[in-house]
């Protein structure tokens, strides 16, 4: 792919960013994108553990410590994720405070939260990049974590629903 045309398409992902924003007390946040039209077909292999490489990787650019990945997280975020792909919830995010709490009950107590939540088809390194581009998403991205889970599920027209929530304990 040439260097131009990745420019248009990192340009075109960002004029269609869609935000709303989720912190635990404060807010959260959210990226829809849709594909122009090619058959690529973005595999879900690997995508929570490529999506953590990629944001810790902006992390340690920072200055700021890798997040770690937890199963009960990432139970919490997998499930969000197949409920919005399924339409059993809308996309966003209801039912943060319940994940959370959820979690909370697994892990210990939890003192700060955070959900970035996206929609469209976007490789792990399109998805992070949309949302170090959010405001609302690079503070999620950006804050004081040290935990995290990360969810993915495709619906039946193939769109991805990307879930990543964070924590400090």
């Amino acid at each position: 792919m040439s260097k131009l045309f990745r420019v248009i398409r990192f340009a075109f992902i960002c004029t269609v960013v869609i935000l709303v924003a989720c912190q635990k007390g404060t807010t959260s946040s959210s990226v829809a994108y849709k594909k122009d039209g090619g058959d690529n077909t973005i595999s879900l292999n690997g995508m929570e553990k490529n999506i953590l490489y990629y944001i810790n990787q902006h992390r340690r650019e920072i200055g700021k410590p890798e997040l770690k990945m937890i199963d009960p997280a990432s139970t919490a975020a997998e499930k969000h994720s197949a409920n919005m792909a399924a339409r059993r919830t809308g996309f966003g995010h209801e039912g943060f405070e319940d994940r959370v709490g959820n979690v909370g009950k697994q892990i210990g107590g939890i003192s700060g939260a955070a959900e970035n939540v996206a929609y469209g088809e976007l490789t792990a390194q399109e998805v992070v990049n949309g949302w170090l581009h959010s405001p609302g998403h690079k503070k999620n991205i950006e804050g004081n974590y040290n935990l995290t889970g990360i969810g993915v599920a495709k619906d039946k027209n193939g769109t991805i629903f990307y879930t990543q929530i964070f924590l400090r304990k």
